[in-house]
């Protein structure tokens, strides 16, 4: 019972704290933004590394002036703090992996997708390995054509966490560099070589 209130309570505060610190970063940073010449209308899927995932909420903002989003996040308590978070931002979630209920998830990604909505996915989440590339994300984007457009942000300074996938917290007072590549169409691609281009390319602008 103490536990269920502890979590609902969380459910409420962690979220609402999680957003001022993320538009107090966001705020006091300079910001530079490294974008694609070419921005599709259609949808498409957003890769980003999991300790990577902190303010590219804002990079997605570059992209769309309407968001029209849904996140994958796991479906652990940590995955309902996130979801709340970003509700803030107006993106909406699908709670899974491609590594536990994988069947599920791309389902409900692919028809995502099919509606009009953009996919935000990291490749080596929920618990890693770390700068890993899942089969998902090459999944999801063959089967329905959408091109794949990988996402850094890479901070002047930062806090960096002891957990599995290192993560990063910038530093107020610095710069934000926002990195997002060209769209890159995946059709016709074998999933491992297509996994290999997405993990070498996403290493590019790595802190």
């Amino acid at each position: 019972m103490k536990k269920r209130i502890l979590r609902a309570l969380a459910l409420v505060v962690v979220p609402f704290v999680g957003m001022l610190l993320m538009r107090f970063i966001y705020l006091t940073n300079r910001k530079i933004f490294n974008l694609p010449q070419n921005i599709p209308t259609e949808p498409v899927v957003f890769a980003f590394w999991h300790g990577d995932l902190l303010m590219q909420p804002y990079l997605y903002y570059q992209f769309r002036k309407i968001p029209k989003a849904n996140v994958l996040i796991s479906d652990h308590f940590d995955g309902s703090l996130i979801s709340k978070i970003m509700e803030y931002f107006s993106l909406g979630t699908i709670a899974g992996s491609t590594n536990r209920n994988a069947a599920k998830v791309l389902i409900q990604a692919i028809k995502s997708l099919k509606e009009g909505y953009d996919i935000g996915i990291t490749p080596d989440g929920p618990k890693g390995p770390r700068y890993s590339v899942g089969d998902g994300i090459v999944v999801m984007a063959q089967k329905t054509g959408a091109k794949v457009i990988l996402y850094n942000c890479k901070p002047s300074s930062y806090w960096q966490l002891g957990s599995w996938d290192k993560f990063v917290i910038p530093k107020p007072f610095g710069t934000l560099e926002f990195f997002a590549s060209e769209p890159i169409d995946l059709t016709g691609i074998a999933i491992k070589e297509a996994k290999k281009l997405i993990q070498e390319r996403m290493m590019q602008h790595v802190v």
